[in-house]
């Protein structure tokens, strides 16, 4: 089941205090971007943040599941959702320790 667009519009609003949040529609999912990595997936109407230590550091009790079949890992968040102040510092713990982004490659043509 696709995700609803009202709800992901809903969790970026809630971590819209960075000026770089952004969505984009990934085979009927949605990417959250924050400053141009990934930090998070909505699957199925449920927000799964990437894990990192800090995140897990920060959360404490963890729930990893898979956002979709195949998928590693990630921490699903279900009761914060409506803590914006919580969910803005795991974002931006999120953010700090992933890598930058591969420079995309030129196209040859």
């Amino acid at each position: 089941m696709a995700s609803d667009i009202d709800f992901v519009k809903f969790i970026v609003d809630q971590i819209g205090h960075f000026e770089s949040i952004r969505y984009k529609k990934m085979f009927g999912e949605y990417a959250i971007y924050c400053k141009d990595k990934v930090v998070a997936l909505v699957c199925d109407n449920q927000l799964f943040v990437k894990p990192t230590n800090a995140g897990r550091s920060f959360i404490g009790n963890v729930v990893e599941a898979p956002a979709y079949p195949g998928a590693k890992p990630s921490f699903l968040i279900e009761d914060q959702l409506d803590d914006r102040d919580w969910l803005n510092k795991l974002i931006e713990l999120t953010e700090h320790e992933l890598p930058e982004p591969k420079p995309k490659k030129k196209s040859s043509k």
